[in-house]
């Protein structure tokens, strides 16, 4: 994608800040967008000083209408969203037509589904983008952003981290493993990322974690062979929270494969804590 692309870039806005962490970065740097938040997930408030069409979960007539009419050829997809039910999609005509490819993208996991997806948009003509190649500056760095470093055996609980989830990427699971001691104490299910950390927290309250706090890490990296357009591994000031309640060291994240979230209060929050954060190599 070039830096500055001629064309109007659509984004497919789900919830939480990332969207428009995003739109503030595109604006910087002279890229013109337009956002399609999709309803019951992207806030709406906070959505009124953009310009926007709302679409809802399926109304795939509607949307590539819209994209078309304000000159949007390039599409990013961004920001939280709920796996949904076939029977929670709006139907439209436009979806009626897709039905059959729409329904083998449910069949599988989350990657199949957001491929299946893309597919759909790139056979009408449309580009499917990452956020890196339009808010680089989301990315996480290589290296630590907080004061605190990781130790000998937090960077040990990390490689045993990232062997387990290298051998788990092909059954399209969660994207993060809590380790502590050498030991797998859990991994991202369809919670995601808060509920794998109030497990943690629920586990130490009970006595299941013996471990002195302070101690194990969080790794959160994508999955192999992930297509790094869609959900690309993300924190932000909350993940902090998550692991400070689950009395852990620290965090290892993926560097250029995953986007970090108000970056400023993420590192004071860590500091404050005296956690460690760090951008892994690939």
């Amino acid at each position: 994608m070039a830096e500055n692309p001629a064309t109007t870039v659509g984004i497919i806005a789900g919830s939480g800040v990332l969207p428009f962490a995003a739109v503030d970065s595109m604006r910087k740097r002279g890229i013109k967008f337009f956002l399609y938040p999709i309803r019951g997930f992207c806030d709406p408030e906070r959505i009124k000083a953009f310009p926007h069409h709302w679409v809802a979960l399926g109304q795939v007539g509607r949307l590539t209408r819209l994209l078309r009419a304000e000159g949007c050829r390039d599409v990013v997809f961004i920001g939280g969203l709920v796996r949904p039910a076939l029977s929670d999609i709006r139907i439209d005509f436009g979806t009626l037509r897709v039905i059959p490819a729409l329904a083998a993208a449910f069949r599988g996991g989350d990657d199949h589904l957001l491929s299946g997806v893309s597919r759909l948009f790139e056979q009408k003509g449309f580009r499917i983008v990452g956020v890196q190649d339009v808010a680089p500056e989301l990315l996480m760095p290589e290296g630590s952003i907080t004061r605190t470093l990781a130790g000998a055996e937090s960077l040990a609980d990390i490689a045993t981290a990232r062997a387990l989830m290298h051998a788990l990427s092909p059954f399209d699971v969660g994207q993060a493993v809590v380790v502590i001691d050498g030991h797998v104490i859990g991994i991202e299910g369809i919670e995601g990322t808060d509920g794998l950390l109030a497990r943690i927290a629920q586990l130490r309250a009970e006595g299941r974690v013996r471990a002195k706090p302070g101690r194990g890490v969080l790794v959160k990296a994508p999955k192999t062979k992930q297509d790094l357009r869609f959900d690309l591994p993300t924190f932000g000031p909350k993940t902090i929270e998550g692991v400070a309640a689950a009395g852990l060291a620290g965090i290892g994240i993926v560097a250029g494969h995953a986007l970090i979230a108000d970056a400023d209060r993420v590192v004071a929050t860590a500091d404050r804590q005296g956690l460690f954060v760090t951008g892994l190599p690939l």
